[in-house]
């Protein structure tokens, strides 16, 4: 008798799918990675099964695997070791090392899986935020390291997305322009042979069609202790005082200095480079809002300073061409990315910066959050290294800023210290 199949799909209900969630998030949190493996890999029908989640906690099995090093009683007791653990660094509180042993194995396999490692839970915590706040901290390490691929991956895709777009144009345009090339290739000599190097000018137009043309068009609330764009982001703030006194000093430890800095905002660090007394001070700021508050301040007439109105990636080409050099450069713009900020130290600062210069800049990336601020460190680091710049951090405590962010859209800082970088050329 011939075998009968039934091609009958299967629907899944509610009470099925929850269940498989359930024994997912529960294998996980027992650490039982053959159970997991079979779950992930063959038996569920879950697409993403890696990161399903409880419907009451948002715990994914990321969550779980974590959460289950935690002791039931969180007494002093047991946070000081007494459940039979010794502290250490990795380990403050003392949790059951062997199951923060089979939690570091789980955890390695969910990731290798395709687990999410920043996915939020229903108290707004990713795995790394929960590892961190039970003292769970090797766990809380690899999650950090994750994060550190993935963002790594997504800044390199972007990078190969450009060059892709790039070479496509190209092709286009060289089909499009073969028969017309050596016409082409005389017009372009003519052209190089006419353009002056450009000046260095106390003001040039903004290109408001890049990089964030709503905020550089919109009205800034320029207040004492704080700027706000027209949606009441926070732009800067007065809090920001110390850090840029120390940063200050830091790049300008003797007067007679040459510095340029990029984005004046309230204009707290660049007062504090006048206090250093440098021999000249230039000044890009992109905004046209700020641009007239500092020239209201006096500040196109304060000794040796040079402002240039415009966007840093139009005004710098020129300062290389003039052959300008600083021996302290600062970087601290307004709503761009992190792509814009490695272009500026791979392609910029090398052709700025005196060879026993220093440069610095407002380390806010992901301070919303403490993981995300240790991943964008460690990214950082990574393409500093890449473009030729050692890096040397130190670490500030911020002061309680809870009173601060009235009136404003969001908090930009949640983390408890700010890490101030100065770089160098490697030797």
């Amino acid at each position: 008798m011939p075998e009968v199949t039934d091609d009958t799909p299967i629907h899944l209900t509610e009470v099925d799918i929850d269940l498989d969630v359930q024994e997912i998030l529960l294998a996980a949190s027992q650490h039982d990675i053959p159970k997991l493996r079979r779950l992930l890999r063959t038996q569920s029908t879950l697409p993403d099964a890696a990161n399903v989640k409880d419907t009451e906690s948002g715990f994914s099995p990321l969550h779980s695997a974590i959460a289950a090093c935690e002791p039931d009683s969180d007494t002093e007791g047991a946070q000081n070791g007494a459940n039979g653990a010794e502290t250490s660094e990795l380990n403050p509180k003392g949790l059951d090392n062997e199951t923060l042993k089979s939690a570091v194995e789980t955890v390695k396999f969910l990731l290798q899986e395709g687990a999410i490692w920043n996915d939020l839970d229903k108290n707004n915590e990713t795995p790394g935020c929960l590892a961190r706040r039970i003292g769970a901290l090797e766990l809380y390490g690899l999650i950090v390291d994750a994060g550190v691929r993935a963002e790594l991956l997504l800044n390199r895709l972007d990078a190969y997305e450009e060059l892709s777009d790039e070479d496509d144009e190209e092709n286009e345009e060289k089909q499009e322009n073969d028969e017309n090339q050596t016409e082409t290739n005389v017009n372009a000599n003519i052209a190089t042979e006419t353009e002056t190097v450009p000046e260095l000018v106390d003001a040039t137009t903004t290109n408001p069609g890049v990089n964030n043309p709503q905020y550089l068009e919109s009205q800034l609330n320029i207040q004492n202790d704080r700027i706000l764009d027209s949606d009441q982001n926070g732009v800067m703030m007065a809090w920001e005082s110390d850090i840029m006194r120390k940063s200050a000093k830091a790049l300008l430890p003797t007067p007679g200095l040459k510095v340029l800095n990029i984005g004046h905002g309230m204009g707290i660090v660049d007062g504090f480079f006048q206090e250093q007394q440098p021999a000249s001070h230039h000044i890009i700021e992109a905004h046209d809002d700020v641009v007239a508050e500092m020239k209201r301040r006096g500040w196109d007439s304060k000794p040796g300073v040079v402002i240039h109105q415009g966007r840093w990636q139009d005004i710098l080409p020129g300062l290389v061409a003039s052959g300008e050099m600083f021996d302290a450069i600062y970087y601290d713009t307004f709503a761009e990315s992190y792509g814009d900020f490695r272009e500026f130290f791979s392609e910029q600062v090398i052709g700025l910066l005196e060879q026993e210069g220093r440069w610095g800049f407002f380390n806010g990336m992901g301070a919303d959050r403490q993981i995300s601020y240790d991943v964008y460190q460690k990214v950082a680091e990574m393409d500093l290294f890449e473009a030729g710049f050692d890096v040397q951090w130190e670490e500030i405590a911020v002061p309680k800023l809870e009173g601060e962010w009235e009136g404003v859209r969001r908090a930009y800082w949640v983390v408890d210290d700010y890490r101030l970088p100065l770089c160098k050329f490697m030797d």
